[in-house]
């Protein structure tokens, strides 16, 4: 161990990076969770590889069909993966409290400015940058995830499902959950027989 270093510094940095890393998601996105992917990618996968995309994009899937709020779970499941119990509850903080700040200030302001013509102008400006980023993250990985057959033949019936008939998404991840056991299984079965003959 280095000089003047102590496990007790090394576990408080994390934590630290932790809390602060989640902040900036909270405090920097708007739009709700899917607005969120893009920092989420940027600050997880790539700024402190606590993650790889595929990774990122299952614990997404997981927040998505879990009660909550999915930033907050994501948040919750990274930190409990990082540091336990501490380590969710620290990230989890950070995730919240810009939120929590933020809505404080404004609430109390709300009703003066919501009909301000430059406030309405630049909350339609945000919605934009949003939808740019999120068409971003989705086309990014799913460069990286759609790389076999399978992964196509869900995706593509999801995508229609979701657009096209409002299906929910956690109609849409129970399915393709079921489909990925059903397809698990017969792909074993299919090994086992080819290795009998």
């Amino acid at each position: 161990m280095p000089p003047g270093r102590f496990p007790g510094k090394v576990n408080m940095e994390i934590y630290w990076q932790l809390f602060c890393a989640f902040f900036r998601i909270g405090g920097l996105t708007f739009g709700g969770g899917l607005a969120q992917l893009p920092m989420l990618k940027y600050e997880l996968v790539q700024k402190y590889h606590w993650l790889e995309e595929p990774e990122l994009l299952d614990i997404y899937a997981i927040g998505q069909c879990t009660p909550g709020i999915i930033a907050i779970n994501t948040a919750t499941y990274v930190g409990y993966k990082k540091k336990g119990v501490m380590g969710g509850i620290v990230a989890t903080l950070g995730m919240v409290t810009p939120s929590l700040v933020i809505i404080t200030l404004v609430a109390a302001a709300l009703q003066s400015v919501i009909d301000n013509v430059w406030v309405q102008h630049a909350i339609m400006g945000i919605r934009g940058v949003v939808c740019a980023l999120m068409l971003n993250t989705v086309l990014t990985m799913g460069k990286k995830t759609l790389k076999s057959r399978y992964a196509v033949a869900v995706a593509i019936p999801a995508l229609i499902a979701a657009f096209f008939f409002n299906v929910t998404t956690l109609v849409i991840v129970i399915i393709a959950a079921v489909f990925g056991m059903v397809w698990h299984v017969a792909l074993h079965d299919g090994r086992k027989g080819g290795n009998a003959e």
